[in-house]
């Protein structure tokens, strides 16, 4: 069995191991906001208003399984999103239609304004992405769709059909108050308990709410109109963005890790030692001062275990 669901050679893993996913995953939340009948799902079934940072992790963390955990731990994930996703329904008060969560069109929203938005901060940051790699990275997202019910089919698997999806969607997304609302929550969201002692910090983490609102498209920030726009507009957020994603790569990869949930950082260990364990070696630095692990893949394929009888 392969070692991590993404190998560390693979286009996902150079993206979603990122510093600058804190901006993306901020962005992608901003964004599928958008989508008025999404957008009350989460307003009516989550606890979005009362944790929103609870939501940013979590979502950290299915991205961290997906990306680098085991695949059966992967799909342990998926199965439990699934049955929570098939249990939950809302009513869309602008129709008075009942929505099952799990609704097929809101799925694959929610699956295309998470990869775009991954894949347009990271490369707006400065991740050097070819158009083979910028391809590569959203066929393989499409196999990360099968895990919230989806199949491969379903969604873009290249930028051509993403940018089609995008474009055809585009007229049904507006800014409701409920999304507004959502916006100014995670702009300056609620510190949890088990982060409390990070509550003197919370100041920085405008820069990375502010950011995640410039980087958004033009129109959307103009459906939103919560902040004032950026001076020197898109140029100067790519700026920002570039200057932040530096700061945050001086940081060494202990005390990043503080802000993940234990779990998260539990299933990046465990992935650590399969990947040694499968031949893969650690090519950079010293572990208390490196700020992020990176692996050398093995020169030949480690050998098979012998079948038993």
């Amino acid at each position: 069995m392969q070692p991590t669901v993404a190998a560390p050679e693979s286009v996902t893993w150079k993206i979603h191991l990122d510093r600058s996913m804190w901006v993306a995953g901020v962005r992608a939340l901003m964004l599928q906001a958008l989508h008025p009948v999404a957008m009350q799902g989460v307003w009516q079934r989550s606890d979005f208003r009362s944790d929103p940072t609870g939501r940013l992790l979590r979502t950290a963390h299915f991205v961290a399984v997906t990306t680098y955990g085991s695949p059966v731990e992967a799909d342990e994930l998926g199965e439990r999103v699934r049955r929570v996703h098939r249990a939950l329904s809302f009513t869309d008060p602008a129709t008075g239609r009942r929505h099952r969560v799990d609704q097929h069109d809101l799925l694959v929203w929610v699956h295309c304004a998470e990869v775009s938005s991954y894949l347009e901060t990271a490369h707006r940051a400065g991740v050097a992405l070819t158009g083979r790699e910028v391809d590569r990275y959203i066929d393989e997202q499409s196999h990360t769709a099968t895990y919230v019910g989806l199949s491969r089919e379903d969604v873009p698997r290249g930028l051509a059909d993403m940018r089609l999806y995008l474009a055809s969607v585009r007229p049904s997304l507006r800014a409701t108050p409920e999304a507004r609302q959502a916006v100014r929550f995670l702009l300056w969201p609620k510190v949890p308990e088990h982060l409390s002692w990070l509550a003197p910090l919370k100041p920085l983490w405008f820069p990375v709410g502010a950011l995640s609102y410039a980087t958004l498209p033009a129109w959307a920030r103009r459906a939103y109109a919560v902040l004032p726009e950026v001076p020197g507009g898109e140029a100067a957020a790519t700026a920002s963005l570039r200057v932040l994603r530096t700061a945050l790569n001086q940081v060494p990869e202990r005390y990043y890790n503080l802000v993940f949930d234990e779990a998260t950082v539990r299933s990046a260990d465990e992935a650590r030692q399969r990947l040694l364990e499968a031949g893969y070696e650690i090519e950079n630095g010293f572990r208390a001062l490196r700020a992020r692990t990176l692996f050398r893949a093995p020169s030949v394929p480690p050998p098979r275990a012998p079948a038993e009888a």
